[in-house]
């Protein structure tokens, strides 16, 4: 289970497209954490924009994971001193809730915050933090490969975070994820479930999404005549790219854990390449506010 990683977003609010993912208790947490400790999971995913997910990982105990959490989303068009006060205080605030000394890492919750002018000052005091040893690497949340390439070109980054599922293999094609595994960039894949769109059987998807309703039949089709899930196909996706370090997923159950732990071993049948897409108002969740 070395590539799976916990993203713990529902661990502090509701979250995600369906309406049955709401916040998971604290007790339900503790179970989570300890069915995945004794089976190989050491990797959880966390932000203070998560809810309150920092302080109850802190409250059940999490010093048997490996931890990254990211920053605030810095709202003005230039990062300045007072970004970097707050930033400060931030990180300051993540390891006290979550109890720990150090983390394994810290990413830029917005890519386009190391765009800004005065992105530096924010990534040399995140160098400073990791030769004080209060974290161990560096990273950023991305959505696009353009802003891979042009991070990668201004700051030495240990991890970056994409979005890549089934549906969207855009890193993948124009060789993107190849670039970041020669130059020796972790990558931690997000959205595998695209929020959870990917699971939903077709009868129940929000009518919001109907005008990709051809696409939903080519993928409906191809589970049907395959007779494979469609968590067994995404999880089975994510884990054979090989560029990929470590594969968020979100639960809020062990009972969904277990199901995906089950999933892991899959060996997935060729897709039909009409299922692929590129359309962002579909592949980026912050779109479908606009849908």
């Amino acid at each position: 289970m070395k590539k799976i990683a916990l993203g713990t977003a529902q661990f502090g609010m509701d979250y995600g497209i369906n309406p049955q993912n709401l916040q998971v208790n604290n007790s339900d947490v503790s179970d989570i954490l300890d069915f995945a400790t004794n089976n190989g999971i050491n990797f959880l995913d966390t932000a203070p924009t998560y809810g309150n997910s920092e302080e109850v990982l802190g409250d059940v105990g999490v010093d048997n994971f490996n931890l990254i959490t990211k920053t605030r989303h810095f709202a003005k068009d230039s990062i300045i001193q007072n970004d970097i006060f707050d930033f400060i205080s931030d990180f300051k605030n993540s390891l006290r809730f979550l109890k720990q000394k150090s983390i394994y890492g810290l990413l830029v919750h917005s890519a386009d915050d190391l765009l800004k002018p005065g992105s530096e000052k924010l990534f040399d005091q995140m160098i400073q933090l990791k030769k004080k040893g209060l974290l161990s690497k560096v990273g950023v949340s991305v959505y696009s490969s353009n802003q891979i390439h042009e991070i990668i070109q201004r700051f030495e980054v240990d991890i970056i975070q994409v979005p890549i599922n089934i549906l969207d293999r855009r890193l993948i094609d124009n060789g993107t994820l190849k670039t970041l595994n020669i130059r020796g960039i972790e990558v931690h894949a997000r959205s595998i479930f695209l929020q959870g769109l990917l699971l939903m059987d077709k009868e129940i998807l929000p009518s919001k999404f109907n005008k990709w309703d051809s696409l939903w039949g080519v993928w409906h089709q191809w589970l049907n005549d395959n007779k494979i899930s469609a968590l067994e196909a995404t999880i089975g996706f994510a884990l054979s790219i090989p560029e990929i370090s470590k594969v968020l997923v979100g639960v809020n159950s062990i009972c969904q854990l277990k199901d995906i732990l089950k999933a892991v071993n899959y060996e997935l049948p060729g897709m039909p390449e009409s299922f692929f897409s590129d359309d962002l108002q579909l592949l980026n969740p912050v779109n479908w506010k606009n849908l």
